[in-house]
């Protein structure tokens, strides 16, 4: 692939999609990337980019669920980053059929496309949440799939369909589940954002979902780090391949928030709001990567631990324009 090659990202406006599109131009390439369109002439996070940085990104109003869309984007792109998603666990349980719409039947769309372009590479995005509850630790790309929201079950659907187009019709394919990302810009509806932002408003009491559960967090400079190497390793390194990536650690819920106020050098009751827990049956209590297979095949790893990870994450919440993206007053809704 040379340096100056077009590559398209879906979801580009996103938390992840965005520090995407950042670290590929300044690895050279030029980006196509598609935003879903919206009566605010938003480009979501693009929006905050440097000039420097939007001035090698084409952006393209799209949707994934419309097949034209997809074939817009996907053209001449020699790399497609698919991104765009549904992700929002608690909504997943009130409008399930948009998640479906949007994960699956937009990947659909997506591999349509790509099969019609010929596009030499598809990097598909996956989740933790695929494995539900992890049954052994660390959890490889063996462990068994337990779909335990809406959420987890719409995107196994999307990652059993690209499987299948690799072994229908032989696309390029590799799909890629990175664990739990956190950094700036990430949605308010995160655990992190909610803490970071509630302490940086004033508050001195913490409501959060359950606190047992255990996550593993990789910074998300380290999640676009993964989709760049799977992007860019050899094909027979990575095609028609799944790999998680993560950190290999664990933390409680109720640990990280209180890492959180100590790294701030606040104080703060840590409580569990019964409105922000999920059904019963449906809470996966842990998550940890095994990304042995990701480091063998790629070299890749994760640079940051996750305090300096969050160190950078407090630092952009504590500046006011960065902040003021947030009403910390809604979290506890």
């Amino acid at each position: 692939m040379s340096m100056t090659s077009v590559v398209a990202v879906t979801g580009a406006e996103g938390f992840i999609g965005s520090h995407l599109v950042e670290l590929l131009v300044r690895r050279g390439h030029r980006v196509r990337a598609m935003v879903l369109y919206n009566s605010f002439g938003s480009w979501g996070w693009l929006d905050s980019l440097s000039r420097d940085v939007l001035a090698q990104v084409d952006v393209v109003l799209g949707d994934v669920r419309d097949p034209a869309s997809m074939r817009e984007v996907v053209a001449d792109a020699e790399v497609v980053y698919h991104l765009a998603a549904l992700i929002a666990i608690p909504y997943s349980y009130r409008a399930p059929r948009s998640y479906v719409d949007t994960n699956v039947t937009g990947t659909l769309n997506v591999l349509e496309a790509v099969r019609a372009a010929e596009t030499p590479r598809l990097v598909h995005t996956s989740t933790s949440e695929t494995f539900g509850t992890a049954r052994t630790v660390p959890i490889s790309e063996s462990h068994p799939l337990q779909a335990q929201s809406p959420y987890a079950a719409s995107k196994l659907g999307a990652d059993k369909l690209v499987e299948s187009y690799h072994l229908s019709f032989g696309l390029p394919t590799v799909t890629l589940r990175p664990f739990n990302t956190f950094g700036p810009r990430q949605s308010a509806r995160a655990v992190i954002p909610t803490v970071v932002s509630q302490l940086a408003a004033g508050h001195s009491r913490l409501e959060l979902g359950a606190l047992d559960p255990t996550r593993d967090f990789l910074f998300v400079k380290d999640t676009v780090e993964a989709f760049v190497t799977v992007g860019t390793a050899q094909s027979s390194a990575v095609i028609g391949e799944d790999f998680n990536a993560g950190t290999g650690t664990e933390v409680s819920i109720g640990q990280l928030a209180e890492d959180i106020v100590r790294l701030m050098g606040v104080e703060a009751e840590i409580t569990e709001d019964p409105q922000r827990i999920r059904p019963k049956g449906s809470e996966v209590l842990r998550l940890v990567a095994d990304a042995t297979k990701l480091r063998e095949r790629t070299g890749w790893e994760p640079r940051y631990t996750r305090d300096q990870g969050l160190h950078e994450t407090i630092a952009w919440f504590l500046d006011p324009a960065n902040l003021a993206h947030y009403r910390p007053e809604q979290y506890n809704q």
